[in-house]
């Protein structure tokens, strides 16, 4: 069958692995071997057996959610033998760096301008020290903006920053929750629910609706920067170094704002055609391509930026997965600056009923947790037509 000649073999194997994590469950951690054998027998049935595409992800699916609801609709993952999820012990180090009143501090995490540190406050509770450096910064990316806007998001779902403080060589050192997951790592891992992801999700509008509210745009929403402390929750938004908001003394006139912003298949098709009066649209379509690829059989991400990132390689992946836009779905998308200059090819859009052609799974269409997202996302839907009709499609029929 033609479905068969373009699903590949790291597609196969993807759906192979989500099965086998899901069958383990009903199970001990000493049944891997048989949770794999079923998976891989349910995976060949399905794919001999399915006449589309469509319905191969439907058969991996329910047989997931059949394993999870019998497993009581929650992962275990094992942090005990698990060293990218233990829980950091810092008082098992010899020995630690002292950064201002916190003795002993220990490497975390290196970012592209920051240092993460882990440490254990007075209290016993662990703390996550970030140390930046912020005339050596570029812009985007401004530590002092970073610290005035976290203070005024401060809220539910926005990752608490508990203090500030100096270091010498015009340092400066951000201290906030140690946060042991973030969605990137647990998607990575397949070790989240169905009904975790649709909290996690309702975590993310949340704060996103929040920030908005005060008139703050992240910029750099992705799995990566919703971290948790537990894959049950609560979720908050973090990393806002590129966060941006109109009047800040170190932000962009609103009309001029930086388009480098972003990071690769999360970014909006506005800014990759030079429009910088960009508003909060920018991280409401980001937040789309994470609600795809957080309910995807094996969570691939919706877009392809291709092996390098390439601007022009994501805008072709958007509009053959959206569709090309012209003047009648997409008004004033010709008077985009860089609107123009390269000719696409006009992709139809592709359907988005149950399962869309790059597997993005249609979950129940009304809970209470869908219908309160649901919600949201109509509050939220206030960008141009592409974040509009990626958001309306993905929240209302996906989440």
């Amino acid at each position: 069958m033609d479905w068969q000649k373009s699903l590949g073999f790291t597609d196969r194997l993807r759906a192979i692995q989500s099965l086998t994590t899901a069958f383990q469950q009903t199970a001990s951690s000493a049944a891997y071997t048989e949770a794999q054998n079923k998976a891989r027998q349910l995976e060949s049935e399905a794919y001999s057996q399915a006449k589309t595409k469509d319905e191969y992800d439907q058969t991996c699916q329910k047989a997931i959610d059949a394993a999870e609801s019998a497993a009581g609709g929650a992962k275990d993952i094992d942090v005990q033998h698990d060293d990218e999820f233990r829980d950091p012990d810092v008082s098992s180090d010899p020995v630690g760096e002292k950064i201002g009143p916190y003795l002993s501090c220990f490497h975390h995490f290196d970012g592209l301008h920051s240092r993460i540190y882990r440490t254990k406050a007075d209290d016993g509770s662990l703390r996550a020290v970030k140390i930046m450096t912020p005339h050596m910064m570029m812009a985007p990316h401004d530590g002092l903006r970073e610290v005035r806007l976290l203070k005024e998001a401060s809220g539910d779902h926005v990752i608490r920053l508990i203090e500030t403080f100096k270091l010498e060589g015009g340092r400066i050192v951000l201290v906030f929750p140690f946060l042991r997951y973030d969605l990137e790592r647990l998607l990575r891992r397949d070790a989240i629910t169905a009904n975790q992801t649709r909290s996690v999700l309702r975590d993310l509008f949340s704060g996103l609706a929040h920030c908005h509210k005060l008139g703050i745009i992240h910029r750099d929403i992705k799995p990566s920067n919703i971290l948790l402390d537990s894959p049950d929750g609560p979720a908050y938004v973090a990393d806002f170094g590129i966060s941006w908001k109109e009047g800040d003394p170190g932000c962009e006139p609103s009309d001029s704002k930086i388009t480098d912003v972003g990071t690769t298949c999360y970014r909006p098709p506005e800014i990759l055609f030079g429009y910088t009066g960009y508003g909060t649209s920018l991280d409401l379509w980001a937040a789309g391509c994470v609600v795809a690829e957080a309910t995807s059989v094996g969570h691939r991400a919706l877009f392809d930026s291709g092996p390098v990132g390439s601007d022009l390689s994501l805008i072709q992946s958007i509009f053959q997965t959206l569709g090309t836009p012209n003047e009648h779905t997409w008004p004033g998308v010709h008077v985009l600056p860089d609107w123009g200059k390269v000719e696409f090819h006009p992709f139809p859009a592709q359907a988005w009923g149950g399962y869309n052609a790059r597997g993005v799974l249609q979950c129940p269409r009304s809970s209470p947790s869908v219908d309160s997202l649901r919600g949201q996302s109509e509050a939220l839907c206030g960008g141009g037509p592409p974040t509009s009709l990626l958001l309306r499609t993905l929240i209302s029929e996906h989440v």
